[in-house]
């Protein structure tokens, strides 16, 4: 069976459409004209059937095409929103990248910055110190000095004057301090 055979309401309108046109083509034709002899009545219930059917189909593909709409503005809505996500991810990483940079240039700066504080420290203390040895070199130098004239003046012979009257008080005398010889 088919769909050409069902009964008239179960065809859809397309069928119905179908059947009308293979009707007007299969009909006799009037002779010496370009007309042909149709059943008024059957294609008329054809026809009738198409209307009735048509409101129900166009009903139905306006609602498919409002559902495909729909679908489509829920389709671009979230890709628009994935392709905002990206944007703000993509604006983050470089934010990140840009901070992360920043924070890198930021401490060799400060390295920096300490190194020269450290080299300027240690040159201030070297100085310093360098200052204090040099004073301290100025006072054991003159100490020195005080040294060496006093070990000049210890070592200074005593030259032995010509005997006279008081040589032998002199003796008389040193035998008179010096308590430890007896």
């Amino acid at each position: 069976m088919t769909d050409l055979d069902l009964p008239f309401e179960e065809l859809g309108t397309e069928e119905l459409l179908v059947r009308i046109k293979e009707h007007i083509e299969s009909a006799r034709s009037v002779p010496m004209s370009a007309s042909v002899m149709i059943n008024r009545d059957e294609l008329l219930n054809l026809v009738e059937e198409a209307i009735v059917g048509l409101p129900e189909e166009v009903r139905q593909a306006r609602w498919l095409l409002r559902e495909r709409e729909e679908f489509l503005a829920k389709a671009r809505r979230e890709v628009e929103d994935i392709v905002e996500a990206g944007r703000v991810q993509a604006a983050r990483m470089v934010e990140r990248t840009e901070v992360v940079r920043e924070a890198r240039r930021r401490a060799q700066e400060i390295v920096d910055e300490a190194e020269a504080r450290a080299r300027a420290m240690r040159h201030e203390a070297e100085d310093y110190i360098d200052q204090k040895l040099a004073a301290f070199e100025v006072v054991l130098d003159r100490t020195m000095q005080a040294v060496r004239k006093g070990r000049e003046r210890l070592q200074l012979p005593i030259s032995p004057g010509p005997p006279g009257p008081d040589a032998g008080a002199e003796h008389a005398d040193s035998a008179f301090f010096d308590q430890d010889r007896d």
